[in-house]
């Protein structure tokens, strides 16, 4: 196994990453069925039709989800753990979006030797969800 670089010592203000994902019906499904979180805002054409969005809209914890995805697989990746994540749920997300999901190394904290990450989540130009995380960054040695 190969250790991550992305260490507290190498990580630096301002290095981002970027991911695309498109959310299916069929991710929104078995997300509700995983969870039991079967709004029918999130997975019912019908039902989401009579709402002030007209269509399902991705479950915002799924939108979460997906940004832990982009920071423990992808940057910093690896044996990086979340002590906090928080967010603002700014827009919708329509049900067969693509998305891009934005990690920035916005602080490191010395003391504790934490790494603070803003957080975005984007539909085309727009931004959907704007947070952050503080991170316990890979170890030396991490996988």
């Amino acid at each position: 196994m190969q250790s991550n670089p992305n260490t507290y010592d190498a990580l630096e203000v301002g290095q981002s990453n970027t991911i695309q994902r498109t959310i299916t019906a069929e991710d929104v499904q078995l997300f509700a069925d995983l969870t039991g979180d079967d709004n029918p805002i999130h997975i019912s054409a019908e039902a989401a039709a009579q709402t002030r969005f007209g269509q399902p809209i991705v479950h915002g914890v799924f939108l979460l989800g997906i940004i832990s995805k982009a920071l423990g697989r992808d940057f910093p990746g690896p044996g990086c753990v979340a002590v906090n994540i928080s967010a603002k749920f700014l827009r919708p997300v329509p049900v067969g979006s693509e998305i891009s999901v934005e990690v920035r190394v916005a602080e490191k904290i010395e003391k504790y030797r934490h790494i603070k990450m803003k957080t975005y989540v984007y539909l085309g130009k727009k931004m959907c969800v704007a947070g952050e995380a503080t991170l316990i960054p890979p170890g030396e040695g991490a996988v």
